[in-house]
């Protein structure tokens, strides 16, 4: 399975089929509080909308399970929420809050017009979205004397800049520094390999846990 993928901003786009006006938004969110709180402003800046409908996917972490909700908010019975779901679900997107807000334009679209247009609001705000894609990494440490901090600061960032890895500010002692990067499990050798290089042997790479991380796709 793909990693899922994360909105590095908010992002807003505008529909517009047979006069009705769909504002999608999309949000990117930690908890059903903070959804909760996006609609509640929505509907306070936009009062003369119809509809206000929402999707809402949380990923499953160690406080919860995975979260999946939707609302039509007076629209027919899964025309609206349902399909905004199923739009993020296909994008591959968690911890996202979509909100469609929907002005009426005279003219009634059928179910199936509904479904379509709710679907592209969301493909449209997905595809102008930038996203971040979400992965586990592994927390490499180097460890090397002061006096060679520099050298070795550089070895790496030249590294991590070609690996898409990132580098955490180094810590320093009066015994040494401690340089840490961010990098993909496939990767590791290859940093341990360069590290042996630039060091003639002299410093090795330790792996001393994992952590989650959005990185660019």
């Amino acid at each position: 399975m793909s990693a899922p993928l994360v909105l590095a901003a908010d992002v807003e786009t505008e529909l517009v089929e047979k006069r009705s006006r769909f504002l999608t938004r999309l949000h990117r969110v930690e908890s059903v509080e903070q959804a909760d709180g996006l609609l509640r402003a929505a509907r306070a800046e936009h009062p003369d909308a119809r509809h206000h409908c929402t999707a809402l996917v949380l990923a499953e972490t160690a406080q919860r399970a995975l979260v999946h909700r939707s609302n039509d908010d007076g629209e027919p019975a899964g025309t609206a929420g349902m399909p905004m779901l199923q739009a993020l679900l296909q994008a591959q997107l968690v911890d996202t809050f979509a909100i469609v807000i929907r002005y009426f334009g005279g003219t009634k679209l059928g179910a199936g017009g509904l479904i379509r247009a709710y679907t592209a609001g969301i493909e449209q705000a997905v595809a102008a979205a930038t996203l971040l894609r979400r992965t586990e990494l592994v927390v490499a440490q180097i460890e090397v004397s002061p006096a060679d901090v520099g050298s070795a600061e550089n070895a790496v960032r030249i590294w991590a800049g070609s690996h898409g890895a990132q580098v955490e500010p180094t810590q320093y002692s009066t015994r040494r520094a401690l340089l840490t990067v961010l990098v993909d499990p496939a990767d590791l050798a290859s940093l341990t390999e360069d590290t042996a290089r630039w060091s003639s042997g002299r410093v090795e790479v330790h792996a001393v846990g994992r952590r989650t991380a959005d990185v660019p796709r």
